[in-house]
């Protein structure tokens, strides 16, 4: 299972910034385990969003939104609220949050950050990857991950050394920022390279004390 927590409103609303109307997605699958998805969740989130000032196009929950098969299915009954939608808000994981930003073609906003437990992380039928550093920043990045993306795990661009779209670390291997380029260029995000984006708390990436006194993170070990 793949662990998350939520980001506090603040920061999701200062993600949001000026979008107002917002498109919400959550995971019935591992997020409503941890109650960062799920209907309640959901339905939660919907308040709070609302009580805020934003508009709600509509809402989503699919069992696994790591599968991007069950993804598409069930946003094709959505097309016409997708269309509505500045921004789409994820409840999920990284790798969830991964998986719809290449089935959709508007920016996506993940509510959680994933939490490394330990154990094993979870399963997905894809290529995505989390290593749940405990602040997903995959918004800024356009929905493909720097950290896993990215031979390096460069958080602020491309380090120069990619050839041929290919990185200098794996000649096999495209380059994780000129993909994350591409993606921004295709939903009109490119001021988000202007950005610098803060260096990582690796003490992030631990489990924090009140977590470890769960069962969640008994479980795992």
């Amino acid at each position: 299972m793949i662990f998350t927590e939520n980001k506090s409103i603040a920061e999701i609303l200062e993600t949001l910034g000026a979008e107002k109307n917002i498109f919400l997605l959550a995971c019935n699958g591992c997020a409503e385990v941890c109650e960062t998805g799920g209907e309640s969740a959901l339905l939660g989130m919907k308040a709070e969003l609302e009580k805020a000032g934003k508009n709600v196009t509509g809402t989503a929950l699919v069992d696994f939104l790591c599968n991007k098969v069950l993804v598409a299915t069930r946003l094709a009954r959505e097309m016409d609220k997708l269309k509505q939608a500045d921004s789409m808000l994820v409840m999920t994981c990284g790798v969830g949050v991964q998986a719809v930003s290449r089935i959709v073609d508007i920016v996506v906003h993940p509510a959680a950050n994933t939490v490394s437990l330990g154990g094993l992380q979870g399963l997905w039928p894809s290529d995505e990857r989390c290593q749940a550093c405990g602040d997903c920043a995959l918004d800024y990045t356009g929905g493909i991950c720097p950290v896993t993306s990215c031979a390096k795990e460069l958080l602020n661009g491309p380090c120069g050394g990619a050839e041929d779209g290919k990185c200098e670390v794996d000649p096999e291997r495209d380059c994780g920022w000129l993909k994350i380029y591409e993606r921004l260029e295709k939903i009109g995000r490119l001021e988000n390279l202007k950005k610098v984006y803060k260096p990582r708390d690796h003490s992030k990436m631990l489990p924090s004390q009140d977590l470890r006194k769960t069962s969640f993170y008994d479980l795992e070990q």
